[in-house]
């Protein structure tokens, strides 16, 4: 009785699942500041367990456990040379510290010197969304681990 009461209730639930619009389902797949927040904790967890060659092998997997929904993984050094980056492998061990944002932030050279200031914190600036090919504002966390930055951010989405 039990299982034809969950199965009619999941085949009522079906149809308000199928008719969310296309803005609602797109706003699902976006990740919040909090799992980025969340997503760098595990980070940090996963290059005190395992060391940063493995660590950072697993960031720069863009199918494994650190990438979620619109979420990845970047790690830098004290100078602004990227280390892992689960979204653009080709930024790794490239110098990224003159990077600018659309408004022409040096986004990088912020955060190094916040990370330098408090060892870990948030930062706003604009990036180009691996999942719509777009420029859009991203709230990042942060941490310092050993001698590197760890980060994640989440976009918000364009209205």
């Amino acid at each position: 009785m039990r299982n034809s009461t969950a199965i009619s209730i999941a085949l009522l639930a079906t149809p308000l699942l199928t008719s969310l619009s296309s803005s609602e389902a797109e706003a699902d797949a976006w990740a919040t500041p909090r799992d980025a927040e969340r997503i760098v904790w595990g980070a940090v967890a996963r290059i005190k367990k395992v060391g940063k060659e493995k660590a950072f092998a697993a960031f720069n997997d863009p199918e494994g456990s650190f990438t979620y929904r619109d979420l990845y993984v970047a790690v830098y050094d004290s100078s602004g040379r990227c280390l892992a980056h689960g979204a653009d492998q080709s930024r790794i061990g490239k110098d990224l510290s003159n990077d600018k944002d659309a408004d022409g932030k040096l986004f990088i050279k912020e955060r190094l010197a916040m990370a330098k200031a408090d060892g870990k914190g948030w930062q706003i600036y604009k990036f180009k969304n691996p999942l719509t090919k777009k420029i859009e504002e991203k709230i990042a966390y942060f941490e310092v681990v050993d001698d590197v930055i760890v980060v994640c951010g989440a976009y918000k989405p364009s209205s």
